[in-house]
């Protein structure tokens, strides 16, 4: 009697159901990178600017936002105006090719962004951006001091 020998398949790669799963991933860290470059400051209201073209540096920023009711923040973590420039300095001593933006509120006070680009220049920031929303014309002052819409 003779035994017959059982055929062994080999192996084989699928490849429709691996190409689906690279583009699901594909489609995955393209969503979630999207997501993670949102602003790195607070959200307030940016005053309007015609000039000018978007800028992103990515991680090489640091971030002052000024809100409408005068609190300061690095980075979006709370400081007090006073220890503003030693945070600053901190580091900037590290990466000195950091680029300080000013996130500041339409309705902040003028002498309150100054006060923070000065600690900021006196911290040792050799670069510096002011952060607008684009378009929508030139912002008038009302009578009684407010900036327009």
């Amino acid at each position: 009697m003779r035994i017959r020998q059982q055929s062994i398949e080999k192996a084989r790669i699928e490849l429709i159901p691996m190409i689906d799963t690279m583009a699901f991933l594909l489609v995955f860290f393209m969503i979630a990178s999207l997501a993670m470059t949102q602003q790195a400051g607070m959200p307030v209201n940016l005053p309007r600017a015609d000039a000018g073209a978007p800028q992103t540096w990515g991680d090489r920023q640091l971030v002052i936002t000024l809100d409408q009711v005068g609190k300061i923040y690095l980075d979006k973590q709370p400081v007090p105006l006073a220890s503003l420039g030693e945070a600053l300095r901190g580091r900037l001593a590290n990466r000195p090719d950091l680029v300080v933006v000013v996130n500041a509120d339409a309705r902040v006070r003028h002498g309150d962004v100054v006060a923070a680009m000065d600690a900021a220049k006196a911290a040792g920031a050799a670069h510096m951006a002011i952060a607008t929303r684009p378009g929508g014309g030139r912002s008038k002052l009302l009578p009684n001091g407010d900036s327009g819409p």
